[in-house]
């Protein structure tokens, strides 16, 4: 169904609901409707929701106990992730609901709701007593005793003397965290600075102390401005994310907040962010963003305190999206630090300079790796971009198509298209691009839930360039990425060359304004917010969904990611991989033994010391990711610390010590714009200098030459 038949679906489907709210069902009858406008509201919103959700979600879900389940499931979790407010016997209370809830969600009931948000309060104000009378003694750091910290392997407490027992040990955990960050801190400075004043242990210990009473006091001052609608958004969104992790309410807010939720994308570093179970944890960073440019902020980082400079750091832990927001946004210029935990459990601090995004680093741009007397194109591809505001505005595919026909001007003998972190964008020049290298034909198929799967096509004739290709990926490739590699690779058109998969990101979502199902009559319930519905999923021309699976790459590359958990199949009731027919197309000949080709390059992998050295690091990344249970004895505390520390700066010499140098320069036709900018040129220095020390990029160079070799 189009966009807007769908649209009039929904303002009927609203209409009709909402002619009938006079009366509504609760128990085994039905009475009038309660006088309270909020109550009234309430029901109004979550009616709205499930006939949207009902009439337009790709897949809806049947509302009964299993259903009922999910969401109380998924809710309890989002309710206290950590296990550090809630009793068993609350959880025992709550747990009489739990296959109520769908229907309650029938009849508009938020009575289950309503207890979990009472508790909840209630046991909030009885933990604001626990810290401070904890805090204000030394911790006895002789004892061994430890944590556990995956909330999955606890219960929740039996009783209040239970949970301020745990309260203890997660704030004698934060304060060694604290103690061990000011020691490297100062020895660190002391190596600079002789006359530095050195702090005792026991000094470091009162400091560290004292900056936890503060950050809890500010936790706490945040919870107290916490409403029932802000704990009514956690339940409804565990009642739309049962639908998919892609699926979600978005309430009423300032326009600010409102767009920030939207996108999760932070003004100032260039980070996209997730909220999840208490954490602010990096999704992408921003090609050109200060984030990017400065290089320490990774994909999969927890950041758990923000601070500027000179003044001491935000604990952010538990801090909704909007409000860390506001504590990393700041001034062009201005410097913010953040202590973030590593995906190897290492906490260290990053300072990155607050800076507009350089746009022309979100651009297709090239350059020329020479190998001997082979001459490689290299294109670096950060997200498929496009310009809905302008005719004629800079579109991915035709950067693209610009920079393949400059390469070409300079007789490269194959071509290498980095889509390495690229997260997608625009599905129509993820076509068009696909396009430069076949014949026209199909390239994706679409479907939605009310119609067949659409084949979409590059309906262009004209291949722009028809030599040797790689395409390079990772697990952080996903969506158009997806795509275009998983076209590729059906026409047998060029190698995939990276991750063991990518992200695995095939559904399609929109936006719809809820408001706009409302009419005039009903103008007393707005605002209601917006709904993000998943109404298409993707496939590949060979039938399969790229949902999951993503892309398996024919040369799969060792990486520091390669065994970790992640892409979409990490998500919570994500959407099932499936098959249908295939499109009709016609498969490239390869002038060149693919087998022969992967085999070559396996080879290579296998021999190769810097990469079997990067695959055992992400073996041990694995390794420490599954070790939750932390001692808080100071020496054994300290001991593993500093293990992590040292193997991570023993890695990162060895790789320095033995990594390549490939021969990589700008096209001759671009210097002329880089050195006319003496920030363009910055940029440009380190991005070569990063890319001639890229290892995948030097086995993909490799293949090149043996698909020329094998012609």
């Amino acid at each position: 169904m189009k966009f807007r038949g769908l649209q009039l679906l929904l303002s009927t489907s609203a209409a009709i609901l909402l002619c009938s709210y006079i009366l509504y069902e609760t128990g085994g009858g039905t009475r009038a409707m309660a006088d309270d406008p909020d109550a009234r509201k309430d029901r109004v919103l979550l009616e709205v929701l499930m006939k949207s959700l009902e009439n337009s979600h790709f897949q809806p879900k049947a509302l009964n106990d299993a259903f009922s389940e999910d969401v109380y499931d998924l809710y309890l979790e989002r309710l206290d992730f950590n296990k550090r407010f809630l009793l068993k016997d609350d959880v025992k209370d709550l747990e009489r609901y739990k296959l109520q809830l769908d229907d309650q969600i029938r009849t508009g009931s938020y009575e289950f709701f309503d207890l979990s948000f009472d508790l909840y309060t209630k046991r909030l104000k009885e933990a604001r007593a626990y810290y401070p009378e904890i805090l204000e003694k030394a911790f006895d750091f002789s004892v061994d005793e430890d944590i556990e910290l995956d909330e999955e392997k606890r219960d929740f407490a039996k009783d209040k003397k239970d949970l301020q027992e745990f309260w203890r040990k997660s704030l004698k955990y934060q304060a060694l965290t604290r103690i061990h960050e000011m020691e490297r801190k100062q020895e660190s400075a002391s190596e600079e600075n002789d006359t530095l004043t050195i702090r005792t242990f026991e000094e470091m210990e009162a400091k560290a102390r004292e900056n936890l009473k503060k950050s809890n006091d500010r936790f706490f001052e945040r919870f107290d401005k916490w409403t029932r609608d802000d704990m009514k958004e956690v339940y409804l969104n565990a009642i739309m994310n049962v639908y998919g992790p892609h699926t979600g309410y978005y309430p009423p807010k300032d326009k600010e907040n409102f767009d920030i939720s939207m996108s999760g994308q932070l003004e100032g570093i260039g980070a996209q962010l997730q909220e999840k179970d208490g954490y602010i944890k990096v999704v992408s960073i921003v090609p050109g963003s200060p984030s990017y440019l400065q290089g320490d902020l990774e994909e999969g980082d927890i950041i758990l305190k923000v601070a500027q400079e000179g003044e001491p750091p935000v604990d952010i832990t538990d801090t909704r999206i909007d409000e860390a927001v506001k504590l990393i946004r700041g001034k062009k210029g201005t410097t913010v630090l953040l202590t973030v935990k590593k995906i190897n459990g290492l906490i260290t601090e990053i300072a990155i300079v607050r800076d507009i995004v350089v746009l022309e680093e979100t651009y297709a741009k090239s350059a020329i790796i020479q190998d001997g007397d082979q001459k490689v194109g290299y294109i670096k591809l950060p997200k498929f971009y496009t310009d809905f505001n302008r005719l004629g505005g800079r579109t991915a595919s035709e950067d693209v198509r610009t920079e393949l026909l400059k390469l070409k001007e300079e007789g490269v003998d194959g071509i290498l298209l980095d889509l390495r972190g690229n997260g997608g964008g625009s599905l129509k020049d993820a076509i068009d691009m696909t396009g430069h290298f076949i014949e026209s034909g199909p390239v994706v198929q679409v479907k939605g839930r009310y119609n067949k799967a659409e084949v979409m096509r590059d309906r262009k004739p004209e291949v722009v360039y028809d030599g040797p290709l790689v395409v390079m990926l990772n697990h952080f490739s996903a969506s158009a990425s997806e795509i275009l590699a998983a076209a590729i690779q059906d026409y047998d058109r060029g190698i995939i060359l990276g991750a063991s998969s990518t992200f695995g990101k095939g559904t399609v979502q929109r936006f719809f304004e809820l408001d706009r199902y409302l009419n005039n009559s009903f103008s007393e319930y707005k605002p209601l917010g917006a709904i993000k519905i998943t109404t298409q999923k993707f496939y590949r021309i060979n039938g399969d969904a790229t949902q999951l699976k993503g892309v398996e790459a024919d040369i799969q590359v060792p990486n520091r990611y390669n065994y970790l958990e992640m892409g979409e199949k990490e998500q919570d009731f994500v959407m099932e991989w499936d098959e249908i027919e295939p499109a009709s197309y016609d498969v490239w000949k390869p002038s060149y033994n693919e087998l022969d080709v992967v085999k070559r390059s396996l080879e290579r992998i296998e021999s190769n010391e810097v990469m079997q050295r990067i695959d055992e690091n992400a073996k041990q990344l694995k390794e420490q990711s599954g070790q939750t249970l932390i001692p808080l004895n100071y020496g054994a505390f300290s001991a593993r610390q500093d293990a992590l520390d040292a193997q991570e700066d023993a890695f990162s010499e060895w790789i320095k010590e033995h990594r390549i140098e490939l021969d990589v320069r700008n096209l001759q036709v671009d210097l002329e714009s880089i050195e006319s900018d003496s920030v363009k040129t910055d940029i440009n220095d380190k991005w070569l200098k990063k890319l001639k020390k890229d290892e995948t990029l030097d086995e993909a160079v490799k293949v090149i030459k043996d698909m020329r070799n094998a012609a």
